[in-house]
Order: structure tokens, then sequence, then C-alpha cells
């Protein structure tokens, strides 16, 4: 229950950065700083938003009504004073995916769901655990998104005449492949052009708005030429230049239970990408952020999103560093950058159908590039066995099977490998040199032959959890005859679960049935507490407990001379 306990002290972990900015004092100068960081902001959002939904396999206005509704919420309600919020790379595939499987309506309800999920994840204070996620699988997943948003763009990058893409792997390439013949050199000239100038600007002028202004000579060059590409226009027609408003399609709740994993998914990558982005931001500012309230703001925000026919939103790490960079210092600059938006696209709606998909598609490209991972790729693949397993397992089955299925199979395997480890660094020491209660060991001192007659010591050394338990299993057979005492020292052990009590309470079954009483030595206060209240207790002529080891060799000697 005390989970649920808010005093004054825990609200404080839910409380908006908004608010602890305003009580702080907010004037015109700050209000002038962040204006020119959300319109700087504003400006890379703007094409970006429109990229990551046609991308995605919807229209270009869902991305600016996620860009605008949710990139508000993040901003107003998060714990991170410079986050900025919207729809990201990160979900492409698995948005593609249910909305091939599903339609909109079934990415309504992912939505909704994973927002849900996010605002519970906050209450229940799990922030803090997302720092725990094993590298390697972000990473693999990270790399294979990356594989999968650059084969995504191959139909509007070469301007394929061809149908829906598929959403698999294999069969897209295969289809690619199928339609190489109707490669159309206006589009291919357009990708270049837009990758050359994104390039180009970011060497040598990386303040510009490398992604608009390449936008922007792409569009020029099309329409200047007129030249035979397709625009967003011609593909899904004029853009709404009106406020987003409620919208609520028919959503399928019957098929809610078989929408739980992709919904998990999208709530899975909004929780990490948005805490990655306030870590990278705290980093730049000196700033700390709020997880909890961060994860409540998530939550909120996609369901906002949801609500108006958006998508699935988390804190953009490349727009809250071009926040930063720009001078935004307070969540005002996020909000004013979903405000610009929003004037954006009801000035300039009528005329972004000019707009080139291939154009689009080289943004993509960069940006498929820019969250590829590469070097930590590499480096990770220099790891040991079981972090390279992880890595390529989760790596590859994000590209070739489905992004849920690749987080769940990562994080299963990484956590198997970690119990592994855990469980070969277990050492149940025996032999003339006994580690002292200090951990030390003395190789003059041959503390076994100090032993009572009929007396036996073993002693383990790290945590005794189920992936280590089995070590006392066999512990009485390297016995040549039955001692009439056995020690078991635990002073190294600093934590026991569950199946590490069933183990020691096996084994003082088993020594009692050869006659034998089991000391159990120096426990610490973790194994100490579950002991007890698993009631594994005393019984006098079997299982007894020293506070350390000199107090054992006493109990045995007692014993051996009774």
């Amino acid at each position: 229950m005390r989970m649920f306990a808010f005093d004054r002290r825990t609200l404080r972990m839910f409380e908006p950065k908004l608010l602890t900015v305003f009580r702080e004092g907010y004037g015109w100068q700050q209000l002038r700083t962040d204006a020119i960081a959300g319109l700087t902001v504003a400006i890379v959002a703007l094409p970006l938003a429109m990229a990551l939904a046609i991308a995605s396999g919807t229209t270009p206005e869902k991305g600016l009504y996620t860009a605008i509704v949710a990139g508000f919420l993040i901003s107003a309600l998060g714990g991170s004073r410079v986050q900025i919020g919207g729809p990201t790379a990160a979900f492409i595939p698995v948005v593609f995916s249910v909305i091939q499987n599903f339609g909109f309506g079934g990415l309504i309800l992912c939505t909704l769901l994973a927002g849900l999920m996010l605002i519970g994840a906050g209450l229940l204070r799990l922030g803090a655990l997302m720092k725990y996620m094993p590298q390697p699988v972000i990473t693999g997943f990270t790399a294979g998104i990356a594989v999968s948003i650059f084969s995504s763009q191959i139909k509007d990058a070469l301007g394929l005449r061809m149908g829906g893409v598929p959403a698999e792997f294999l069969p897209r390439w295969t289809a690619y492949f199928q339609h190489l013949h109707t490669v159309q050199p206006a589009a291919v000239a357009l990708t270049v052009i837009g990758l050359v100038l994104i390039l180009a600007l970011r060497r040598w002028r990386p303040n510009w708005p490398g992604f608009l202004l390449a936008l922007l000579v792409c569009t020029l060059v099309t329409t200047g030429f007129v030249l035979p590409a397709e625009t967003i226009g011609s593909r899904f027609g004029a853009l709404p230049s009106t406020l987003p408003v409620f919208d609520f399609p028919h959503i399928p709740f019957e098929r809610t239970r078989e929408l739980l994993p992709a919904s998990f998914t999208i709530a899975f990558l909004a929780g990490v990408e948005s805490l990655l982005s306030a870590v990278v931001a705290d980093g730049m500012t000196g700033g700390h952020h709020r997880s909890n309230a961060e994860l409540i703001a998530q939550g909120v925000a996609n369901c906002g999103s949801a609500l108006f026919g958006g998508l699935p939103a988390t804190g953009a790490i490349a727009r809250t560093a071009t926040n930063v960079r720009a001078g935004g210092r307070s969540p005002v600059s996020g909000i004013l950058h979903a405000v610009f938006l929003l004037v954006f696209m009801l000035l300039l709606a009528p005329l972004m159908r000019y707009i080139p998909l291939a154009g689009l598609a080289a943004i993509l490209l960069v940006v498929a590039w820019n969250i590829s991972e590469v070097e930590a790729f590499r480096h990770t693949m220099s790891a040991p066995k079981g972090d390279r397993l992880v890595l390529l397992l989760t790596f590859f089955l994000t590209v070739l099977v489905d992004l849920t299925v690749a987080i769940e199979a990562g994080l299963v395997v990484a956590a198997f490998v970690f119990m592994f480890r855990m469980a070969e660094a277990v050492e149940v020491n025996a032999g003339t040199r006994l580690l002292d209660e200090n951990g030390s060991d003395d190789a003059e001192t041959d503390q076994r032959a100090l032993l009572p007659k009929g007396v036996e010591v073993f002693q383990i050394n790290g945590p005794l959890f189920f992936g280590a338990a089995n070590r006392l299993d066999n512990l009485l057979d390297q016995f040549m005859s039955p001692p009439r005492v056995f020690i078991l020292r635990m002073r190294l052990v600093p934590i026991i679960d569950a199946s590490g009590v069933h183990a020691l309470k096996t084994l003082a079954e088993r020594c009692h049935r050869r006659g034998i009483v089991l000391i159990i030595s120096g426990l610490q206060a973790q194994p100490k507490r579950v002991i007890a209240g698993m009631h594994l207790d005393e019984r006098e002529g079997e299982l007894q407990f020293a506070r350390d080891y000199p107090h054992a060799l006493q109990l045995a000697e007692s014993i051996v001379e009774a």
C-alpha cells in the first residue's frame, strides 16, 4: 500500500516542470529566448512530422497533428524543462504493421492503450527502472528500426511504380526488385539533391535547418521544371488547413487482446526514448528531469494524440537537442514549438501539396542513418558472447519478423544471459584454505586442520538465487563418510530468493536423514529476513543458525562432544 501513499514530497515527483519554472519566476526575456528556440524546432519538425507519417503508412497531416497535440502536452505536463515531443522514427515499423493488419482504428486503440500503460507506469514510479534496460537490446532494435526505415523509403526514393509496399522485409525487397524497371529518373535526381543538400548543410552550415531547406529546394525544382515526380498532392490530395479536431473513428475494441502486444511495444518505446532524451537533455543543460512525471506526460500525450487522430509520440532526442542549442531552457519553448507548427499548417497547407515524396524520402534516409547506432553496434560486437547474441537476435528479429517479438525475445534472452553469469559467479568453496568472514584468503592458515573431528565446512560466495540454488544439490555427496556436523558459511551471500531458501530447506532435510546437524553461519540482513519470512526455523539436532564462523565452531564442538 505504501506504493500508492502520496505525501507532499512524493507529489513533487509528479509535478510538471512548467509549474516549477513559473514558481521560480518567468520573465519577458525568457519568453523571447524560448520563442526563438520554439520557432527553430518547429522549422525542423515540420518536414520531419510529415515524412514520419507517410513512412508509417498514413497521411502527412497525421504527423502534424501528433507534433501539435502531443508536443504541446509533453512540454506542458512533462518532467523535463526542454523535452520536445512528437512522432519519431522508432515507431515507424510497429505503426506501419498495425495499420496494415488492423487499420487506422486499430492504431488509435493501440495508442490509447499505450498511453494508459505509460500513465500507470508513472503512477507506480517505474521511471527509474528504465535505466536498467540492457544496452544490447536497445542497440539491436534501434539498428533494426534504422534498416526498416531505409527499406521503407526505396519506393519513393526511386519513384517505383508499384502498388502497396509489403510490410515484411523480404517480401518488400522482392517487390522492389520486381519493379526496378519502373525507376523514375526524376525521383532519383530529387532524392540525390535532397541528400547532398542535407549532408552539405550539416557539414558547412550545421545551424541552418537542413531538412526544411532541402525540401524547399526539391519542391522548387519539381514545380519549376515540371518534373514527373509524385508529390503529396498527387498521392494524398490537399492537406487540411484547419485546427486538429476530436476524431474518434471506428475502433475495433473486440480485437483489444490481439493489439495488446503492439500497445506494449509502443508504450515501451515511448518510455525508453523519452527518458533517454531527458537524460541527454540533462547532460546538455545540467538539469535533472522527473522520470515519473515524464512518463505520465507521455501517457497523457499519447491518449490526446489518439483522440485527435494522431500517431504515437515520445520525446525526440534530435529535436530536444536542437531546442537546447537554440537557447530553450523551459517547457514554454516546447509549447511554442507546437503553436508554431499549428500556424505553419494553417497558413502553408495549400502549398505543401507540391512537396515531392522523393524529397521526404531523402530526409528519412538521413534519419535512418542517424539512428542506426553503427558505432554502438560495432562496439557491442566486441562484448562477451552473450551480449553479442542478444544484440544480433534483437536486430534480426526487428528486421525480419516484428519489433514486438524482437523486444520480447531480446529481454528474455538478456535475462537468461544475466542469470547464467550470476550463477557462474556463485562459488561453493571447500578445501584447506577457506575465505574468512571479510572475504580474504589466508594461504598460510590451514583452517581445516583446526576443525574438530566430525565437522566439515563449506562456504557460499555470491547471491543464492534460483539460477544458482542447484549448487547445493550434490554438496553432501562430496564427503567420503558423513560428518557429524556440517557448517555452511553464508557471510558472503548478499541476497537470497525463494529458490535459495528452498535449496537450504532441502539440504537441511538431507542432512537430517543422514544424521548430520546443519549449521548456517554469518547470515546477512536480507537472507536472514527472507529465511525468517519463509519459516525456515531452527530445529534442535537438525538445523541451527550461528551469528558468525567462530560461533558456528563453538556450536559444532558442543554437538560432537555431546
